[in-house]
């Protein structure tokens, strides 16, 4: 049986926020038996060394499958995928496709989603104004590009809703305090799709969490 490491105690301010959320979405998309580990990242316990020996960034989530263990939220979703056959295509360009469309996520989509939101909830320092307005630029020119993958398309990578979709949809949600997707309607349409699914609405319901008051960035 797969086990979750996620987030245990959790400070109230990034509730909903954090990513083993996306692996347990993944895991009720693909009907895979699993179990959650809740790690008191606010305690430590992510530091230590049995921890350590799993994800050496000490970063969350981590997935155990009966001794093999993986980690980073990207690998972690494409291994559910390919175990359970399921949120992935069985040919192989599709399969890339999907590859493709999470590292794109990821690695272009997710970074001044990110730091937007960072600066927003806590503050930048000298200069926070100037860098928001350089990553609402940059964020702007990525939604826009969504915008146009979307075109005619129900989900991002596939005909079929997949692990993209899951790490994208969870990209956007860093949209917060700013009006970013108002201008994009194939993308807030695509956004409240993807969130609909009962699977995504389980997580939010069934997740159980220690709160932590206070801030995560103190």
């Amino acid at each position: 049986m797969i086990t979750l490491y996620g987030f245990g105690r959790i400070f109230q301010l990034v509730i909903g926020e954090t990513r083993d959320l996306r692996a347990q979405w993944a895991l009720e998309e693909a009907g895979l038996p699993y179990r959650v580990h809740g790690v008191d990242h606010t305690g430590g316990e992510n530091q230590s060394a049995a921890y350590v020996r799993m994800n050496c960034f000490r970063l969350l989530p981590v997935i155990d499958d009966d001794g093999f263990v993986v980690a980073e939220s990207g690998a972690v979703l494409l291994y559910i995928a390919e175990k359970a056959g399921k949120l992935i295509p069985s040919d192989f360009q599709g399969r890339m496709r999907v590859v493709q469309w999470c590292f794109a996520a990821l690695a272009t989509c997710e970074r001044p989603l990110m730091e937007i939101q960072l600066i927003d909830k806590f503050g930048g320092g000298e200069g926070a104004e100037k860098r928001r307005a350089e990553m609402v630029k940059e964020a702007s020119r990525w939604l826009a590009g969504l915008e146009f993958r979307l075109d005619g398309r129900e989900w991002i990578a596939c005909a079929d809703f997949t692990v993209a979709d899951i790490l994208l949809a969870t990209v956007l949600r860093e949209i917060r305090t700013t009006d970013l997707m108002n201008s994009y309607p194939r993308l807030k349409a695509y956004f409240t799709l993807t969130l609909a699914r009962p699977a995504w609405q389980r997580n939010l319901t069934n997740v159980v969490r220690i709160i932590v008051p206070g801030d995560p960035g103190g």
